[in-house]
């Protein structure tokens, strides 16, 4: 039996509340009316931080955003396309372990089938990896399994009317639930034996037990910026390039924390034979990788005192050198190069603070260019990897900065295609919440990421630009100003630092201008300085 759209609408705001539900994001339309109505009146009353926008997709990421960044976050569409929209954000959610509540309105049961307007098979629409709730009345949406750690989709039956006759404001008191995300089992410890030489690797979201674990151990941590683990003596700037050399040879044993995706070398690392790989289970659907990886549980040393002094110290010590190298080789650059903008990104980020990475290049230039701070004065760096697509990263970074509210300062970094790919999400209506967020784009006109991979070879130049390159030649300023979003244009490295050091509030866009012209080259020397570094 189908209970009135009225009645599930406020059952969904209490199932909502009971999850610990505080930012709830709403894209317009005529069949989820009646629960959008109802969210507002819950958040008028305190319940919820309300948030609409008008593209599904800058939607489903704004509420990727604000739960990567701490808060719990729901998302609501109307039927049809618009729940298709959400795909992507859903997708990244799924595969990087970020639990998000999808709420779409359907029809009754009894008119799907019939051509009714805007209908398609709601139920299921995610796949497999998401389980949907098809909910016709509030008994089937209590009965929904609490917890909701995962991605979770509720498709909610609301038939006709789907407005009341009198618009009624309830007063609901402020409860807020406990956050059913903060119910963790307590996983047992697995001892570590000394002996083989050992690194560890911090991927995506691998947390401060994989620094711990190599500070306690006395080993090497080689790790990602978004992994949250890039603090401390023990992590290193240029790992992924030392892993070419000798000393990347001589591993014996890796223990694999998050989900590392960003560089090749340590993807070939995981997969040597020779090479005894170990992984803690990480958040997401991904299985454990590379075949023949043994999972182990909240790994831990065995010995008493640090493992083998020389063997750090040799990684230390070749940091330090390469890293020289690398600057020195970067300032004799006779313009501003994408590692500069990361770099001085980076640097005006105080202790706090918070970044958000796009995918592609800038995040791999952020990996080479960011000397790790010390512990406890730990930058928040947030990036999709669950698919690492360029999608929603705007959005991502509106929601990540709102999310966390006490954020010393709030950065995105990103590159023009990925800007260009999410414009509507600098389309906010006049009344919705607005952080205060600097988005720096180094623009090269084009792909950049794709000059240093196999298509960027010189005997793929003649389909490079069309197919890979894909000049764009858009005037970004332009598109600020049509959001009524503050831009500024810098071509130096001061200039860069001069804008980055005077923020003035709300959201902002510091574009820097830069070449792909010689990019391909610039990449191949900086691996050679590994190389060379040895003889």
């Amino acid at each position: 039996m189908t209970d009135s759209s009225f009645a599930l609408a406020d059952a969904l705001v209490a199932r909502l509340r009971r999850a610990g539900v505080t930012e709830v994001v709403v894209a317009p339309g005529s069949r989820n009316a009646p629960a959008a109505m109802a969210l507002w009146a819950a958040a008028r009353a305190g319940a919820f931080r309300l948030h609409t926008r008008i593209d599904e997709r800058t939607a489903g990421f704004l509420a990727l955003g604000l739960t990567k960044s701490g808060a719990r976050a729901a998302v609501l569409t109307t039927s049809g396309t618009a729940v298709a929209n959400l795909h992507p954000a859903v997708l990244e959610a799924v595969h990087a372990g970020v639990g998000m509540i999808v709420v779409s309105a359907d029809r009754p049961a009894r008119l799907r089938g019939t051509g009714a307007n805007q209908t398609t098979d709601q139920v299921g629409i995610f796949g497999p990896l998401v389980p949907t709730y098809d909910v016709a009345s509030v008994a089937a949406l209590d009965a929904v399994p609490a917890g909701w750690d995962d991605v979770v989709h509720l498709n909610v039956q609301l038939d006709t009317p789907l407005v009341p006759e009198v618009a009624v404001v309830p007063d609901i008191p402020v409860v807020h639930a406990p956050d059913p995300r903060q119910e963790r089992p307590v996983r047992r410890e697995t001892p570590l034996p000394q002996g083989p030489r050992t690194v560890v690797v911090a991927g995506d979201d691998a947390g401060p037990p994989a620094r711990q674990l190599a500070e306690t151990a006395g080993w090497p941590l080689l790790a990602e910026p978004s992994s949250g683990a890039r603090t401390g003596d023990n992590a290193l700037r240029t790992y992924r390039l030392l892993l070419a050399t000798g000393l990347g040879e001589r591993i014996e044993r890796v223990v694999v924390f998050g989900r590392p995706t960003l560089s090749r070398p340590v993807t070939r690392l995981l997969e040597r034979t020779d090479v005894e790989v170990l992984v803690v289970p990480a958040r997401g659907v991904w299985p454990v990788r590379p075949a023949g990886s043994v999972p182990v549980e909240a790994p831990g040393w065995i010995g008493t005192q640090p493992d083998d002094p020389a063997w750090l110290d040799a990684w230390r010590a070749a940091d330090r050198d390469l890293a020289r190298r690398l600057d020195r080789l970067l300032a004799e650059q006779p313009a501003l190069t994408p590692y500069d903008v990361a770099g001085v990104t980076h640097a005006a980020l105080p202790a706090g603070g918070l970044l958000v990475v796009g995918a592609s290049s800038p995040i791999r230039d952020l990996d080479v260019m960011v000397r790790p701070p010390a512990v406890g004065t730990r930058r928040k760096v947030i990036a999709n990897r669950g698919l690492a697509g360029i999608d929603g990263t705007i959005s991502t970074a509106v929601g990540a900065a709102l999310g966390r509210r006490e954020s010393a300062r709030n950065l995105a970094l990103m590159g023009d295609l990925t800007f260009l790919h999410d414009q509507t999400a600098l389309v906010l209506g006049p009344d919705e919440p607005r952080p205060d967020l600097t988005i720096v784009v180094p623009n090269d006109d084009g792909g950049a990421i794709f000059s240093s991979l196999e298509q960027g070879a010189p005997a793929h130049a003649a389909s490079f630009e069309r197919l890979f390159g894909t000049p764009h030649g858009h005037d970004l300023a332009s598109l600020c100003a049509a959001a009524r979003i503050p831009h500024l244009r810098v071509g130096s490295r001061p200039e860069l630092e001069q804008a980055l050091a005077s923020p003035n509030g709300g959201i902002e866009v510091v574009e820097a201008t830069v070449s792909r012209t010689g990019r391909r080259e610039l990449d191949l020397r900086i691996r050679a300085l590994a190389t060379t570094q040895e003889d």
